[in-house]
């Protein structure tokens, strides 16, 4: 399956935030290390805009043999339509770029989840149950192909499937629940705030692989209280 993970330097929060150091590595090179765990990810291209703000994440992608496809800056939907035009898998996970402590292991429950069955869009995001940063879609990509341009709005081109969320009556999606609820907890890198806090939790947790409950348990009991 191929994975698509969705990058910037652009941000208005956290400029530049897909290179910046966590913990002794790039945080775009967490997401793509843990991603690359995954049984079922067989490619990953990073999928960024070929706007000037981006080519040193261009260029770090290529650097570490990762391949980068670049497209318009505002229209993000398209980006992915482009990627898919040309590829031979069919079907592809969509990952955020500020997901440095993504879980693969969630990442292999969901895409099992979409190949049991022939749904147009598996996901954990349509009802949030889980954290922000252990977001994942597993999508067919006929099905993206086919409705891309159905796709109108200026919000909707920027965020990719909010559009097939909106209209979920229309499709075959299939939405993962976490047994609790953590959707109020944050493990996404949007803020500098964000980034100290996932750098205090990643250095907290030093084991091979850390579940997402072990990060979701850690902020409770360290972040719980932060006023966001």
């Amino acid at each position: 399956m191929l994975c698509l993970i969705q990058a910037r330097m652009s941000s208005k929060r956290l400029p530049g935030k897909s290179l910046l150091y966590l913990n002794k590595k790039k945080l775009l090179s967490h997401v793509i290390e843990n991603v690359k765990k995954s049984k079922d990810i067989k490619k990953i291209i990073v999928v960024c805009s070929s706007s000037k703000s981006d080519d040193k994440l261009s260029n770090f992608c290529k650097n570490k043999s990762v391949s980068v496809f670049r497209g318009d800056q505002n229209n993000v939907a398209s980006r992915f339509f482009y990627v898919l035009k040309n590829t031979k898998f069919k079907s592809f996970v969509r990952i955020n770029g500020d997901s440095p402590i993504i879980d693969y292991k969630l990442i292999n429950i969901i895409t099992k989840k979409f190949n049991s069955k022939k749904h147009d869009i598996c996901t954990n995001v349509l009802k949030r149950t889980f954290p922000k940063g252990q977001s994942v879609e597993v999508i067919s990509k006929n099905f993206y192909i086919k409705n891309f341009n159905k796709i109108k709005s200026k919000s909707d081109l920027e965020h990719v499937t909010a559009y097939f969320y909106k209209n979920k009556k229309k499709f075959k999606i299939f939405n993962i629940n976490s047994k609790k609820n953590f959707s109020n907890i944050n493990l996404s890198v949007d803020t500098l705030q964000d980034f100290e806090r996932i750098s205090k939790l990643m250095k907290k947790n030093k084991t091979k692989h850390c579940s997402w409950i072990t990060y979701c348990l850690e902020y409770i009991k360290y972040f719980h209280n932060e006023k966001n």
